[in-house]
């Protein structure tokens, strides 16, 4: 690696690690010190309570219990630190960020407040649960090309009154304004690509961010109906009303298919060749129900690229279906249907973050009690992981013996975390040696809690009419 290379990342890790201290304002040296044991311990975190005996956290079990449940992280100025940093770039320069939701599973906590019920996957192919949990919204930052890497840059928890679309919306312009206002995007520049999956309202994001330099492109399932362009206006002696909307365009009925407007081959090297048909201005029908419910005026008119997207075959030879994607941009040229179905490709690249997550750094590990502290351990994964992408230029390949070499440039995100204890004696340390101080008296002997931990109920708090009858009947 070149010295001035090596000297920048660690002139950037020095420089993030500082601010990273800086949005720690109470209980901030354990927390600090916490998030440094969670990258140096030898292997998978199992629980928070072990990593008090690493030699990275000088600080009792109790300093981390109290840590957890007393600290406090500046969320927005950590915000802010994350938007400040170098982002990955697709080849064009334009940033590409995926949403999606991962959940905290705690089924067996009924003292645990603010619990919703997540969809999980089972593990036949058809098989899904609910299970109790609190459920994150992550957005991160997509690299191209095959990779594990992406930038987490911000991270929501869903309340039991939460709108999930409405509280996405509100995210994703809170991130947009904060990456603007960082410079990460100048006017003239190629729009924000922002990639979500069949789970999220694309159309209704892509109305209610329609003042932001973004494209919306999002997967849509294979039953769903959306309509043509209005056809050209003609004059009716009779009179009557223009349609507002064209013929319908049923996704599994090939018959109601227009000719596509722009139709591309490309050749892969996962799957095979992959074949994409494009319509403009395709858009939903609106009627007054759901998240429509509430809207003043006339119903807006969401037009954009419908896609359909097939390729030969999956890994192993599966068989492939065809995946319908629909994107906020409308008059799309070929590059442009290309660039979209390959950004929603890179979505599945956040899938490898959580993984990350749960399994090696141990996001859902701790039996915490309070949503708020649960709050505080998920931004700790986050800075952590945050510093363990600026380590990767400066991470060295300590493979076991049965891996195969890899290239400095191509380490995983395991691989230098191995590395990160060696990294970290040349790295500031701005957390306060701690203070000597006795075990507190804790509870006396043979006396019991007289105090039960009160219990609380799992799901949605508020419930809204679904037609616009029923809220005027509500409404009286």
């Amino acid at each position: 690696m070149p010295q001035a290379v090596h000297g920048v990342a660690c002139a950037l890790g020095a420089r993030s690690r500082d601010e990273l201290y800086a949005c720690l304002s109470v209980r901030g040296d354990e927390l600090f010190e916490l998030a440094d044991s969670v990258l140096c311990a030898p292997g998978a975190v199992h629980s928070a309570v072990e990593l008090t005996l690493l030699p990275e956290h000088r600080r009792g079990h109790g300093a981390m219990y109290d840590g957890l449940n007393q600290g406090w992280i500046e969320a927005d100025r950590l915000r802010q630190v994350l938007v400040g940093l170098p982002l990955p770039r697709f080849p064009d320069g334009r940033l590409v960020l995926a949403v999606d939701v991962s959940p905290w599973l705690r089924s067996d906590a009924p003292c645990s407040p603010d619990r919703l019920f997540c969809h999980v996957y089972g593990r036949a192919k058809t098989a899904s649960q609910f299970i109790p949990g609190w459920p994150y919204s992550f957005v991160a930052a997509l690299e191209m090309g095959a990779t594990s890497w992406t930038q987490i840059l911000d991270a929501v928890r869903f309340g039991p009154a939460d709108d999930a679309t409405a509280v996405t919306a509100t995210q994703l312009r809170d991130l947009v304004e904060r990456l603007i206002t960082a410079g990460q995007w100048q006017p003239g520049e190629p729009d924000i690509v922002i990639v979500t999956d069949a789970g999220y309202d694309v159309t209704r994001l892509a109305w209610v961010l329609r003042d932001l330099p973004v494209e919306l492109i999002g997967r849509i399932r294979g039953d769903r109906v959306m309509r043509l362009p209005k056809p050209p206006r003609v004059y009716d002696p009779k009179g009557g009303r223009p349609p507002k909307h064209g013929p319908e365009f049923r996704f599994a009925k090939p018959e109601t298919w227009p000719e596509p407007a722009v139709a591309t081959r490309t050749a892969t090297a996962n799957y095979g060749k992959a074949v994409t048909q494009a319509w403009d201005r395709i858009h939903p029908r609106l009627t007054h129900r759901a998240a429509w419910l509430d809207h003043e005026g006339e119903l807006p008119l969401t037009e954009g690229t419908l896609i359909r997207l097939e390729v030969e075959h999956l890994s192993k030879d599966r068989e492939a279906p065809a995946v319908w994607l629909w994107s906020s941009k409308t008059g799309a040229t070929d590059a442009d249907v290309d660039r979209a179905w390959q950004a929603f490709l890179r979505r599945f690249d956040l899938e490898h973050t959580f993984r990350l997550f749960k399994q090696t750094l141990g996001w859902t590990k701790p039996r915490l009690r309070e949503p708020e502290a649960a709050d505080r351990w998920t931004w700790l994964i986050i800075a952590a992981y945050t510093q363990l992408r600026l380590a990767r230029p400066l991470a060295r390949d300590l493979r076991h013996p049965w891996e195969k070499p890899s290239a400095p440039g191509r380490l995983t995100p395991a691989r230098v975390r191995r590395t990160f204890r060696n990294l970290r004696q040349h790295m500031p340390c701005p957390a306060r040696a701690p203070k000597p101080h006795r075990a507190g008296p804790g509870r006396p002997l043979g006396s019991r809690n007289r105090k039960r931990a009160p219990r609380y109920d799992v799901g949605k708090t508020v419930r809204r009419e679904k037609t616009l009858i029923a809220l005027q009947r509500s409404k009286g």
